[in-house]
């Protein structure tokens, strides 16, 4: 056994270890992802805090900072859907009575969508945003341990991130080193993106959407709105979801003018426009990525992997494009070394 099959050993043990620990806890891996991404795109601001603090205190105070944040986004989103319980509650009424009435189901009319799949849909977003209390109460504990789990994985990975990354590299070998390094700008440049795209669109979805609800004609324009801005912050969501929702409200009542509106401005203008263009082409700029490819690899990752494949998908996309154009220009510098030796050994 030579001295090299003995140093892989460990290589291989951690290897093993790291698989068996992925299919333990794949469940919350979500968690662990979502809160190593955020790490990587304020670790800018933990470096200029190390400037004042310790390490210790800046991963504590930005930690906090974000758990403020988000919270105080919670408790707004469900004071505004408080405070239209009513309308909501209306609004899946009557989608619900429609659905029962089997004259005007949409099996009448040769649309293949059973009742019990449109059922199941309705059941969701009720629980979604008319029972959100129940659906908070019957999901607490899930919720507080993935809490947990994305909070002190984003601490841990800001205050020991840049460490763990020097342990790891004084074991790999320098070409895969170097092969690395040039992987991890864009990382970071990709992760940055995403979250500020992702914003962005929520921004944007808000103030386009007012039109669309002002000639929709059913008052209430800016909670619409913020109701199509709140899906479309939610990967897993979208704002087409506010828009089904509002959609099969406007079905039900008959309105068949509100129909139209909702599809042609709201679901294909509002909802899709901004993922088919704006989202791949504001994504792949930055990554020097074309827009479509991105498209694939975000709608992809959504698809596939739920929330965590809104970070995933787009980021193993732009990976796997760097790395083929790495591997092309060593190539190609290989192959021009190679010419320049052959011309020197066959020079005078």
């Amino acid at each position: 056994m030579t001295r090299m099959d003995k140093d892989l050993y460990p290589f291989f043990i951690v290897l093993f270890l790291t698989v068996v620990a992925l299919v333990i806890f794949w469940s919350v891996l979500d968690m662990v992802v979502l809160g190593a991404s955020l790490a990587v795109v304020l670790l800018p601001l933990h470096r200029r805090l190390l400037q004042y603090t310790r390490p210790v205190l800046s991963s504590a105070i930005i930690t906090i900072g974000l758990f403020a944040l988000i919270a105080g986004m919670a408790w707004a989103t469900l004071m505004i859907l408080q405070a239209n319980a009513g309308l909501l509650n209306q609004i899946f009424a009557t989608i619900g009575s429609w659905l029962d009435n089997p004259a005007i189901h949409p099996e009448a009319f040769g649309i293949p969508i059973s009742r019990g799949t449109l059922s199941a849909w309705l059941s969701k977003g009720d629980s979604l945003f008319v029972n959100y209390w129940a659906t908070l109460t019957d999901n607490l504990l899930l919720i507080v341990l993935k809490g947990l789990i994305f909070f002190i994985s984003f601490f841990l990975l800001l205050l020991k991130g840049k460490a763990l990354k020097d342990r790891v590299d004084q074991f790999l070998p320098q070409p895969v080193k170097n092969y690395v390094d040039q992987l991890m700008p864009v990382t970071v440049d990709t992760l940055y993106v995403i979250y500020i795209v992702q914003i962005a669109i929520a921004v944007l979805t808000f103030f386009i959407a007012i039109p669309v609800f002002y000639l929709l004609g059913y008052g209430n324009i800016l909670f619409y709105s913020f109701l199509a801005a709140f899906c479309e912050l939610i990967p897993i969501l979208g704002s087409s979801v506010a828009f089904i929702i509002i959609g099969a409200y406007a079905l039900a009542r008959g309105d068949m003018y509100g129909v139209l509106i909702l599809f042609f401005l709201g679901y294909l203008v509002v909802s899709a426009l901004p993922e088919i263009s704006v989202r791949p082409v504001l994504v792949g700029r930055r990554v020097k990525i074309h827009p479509l490819i991105m498209f694939i690899g975000i709608i992809g990752g959504i698809l596939t992997m739920g929330i965590v494949g809104f970070v995933l998908g787009p980021l193993i996309i732009v990976l796997l494009m760097k790395s083929y154009r790495i591997w092309t220009d060593d190539r190609k510098g290989a192959q021009g070394t190679a010419v320049q030796e052959t011309a020197r050994e066959a020079g005078p």
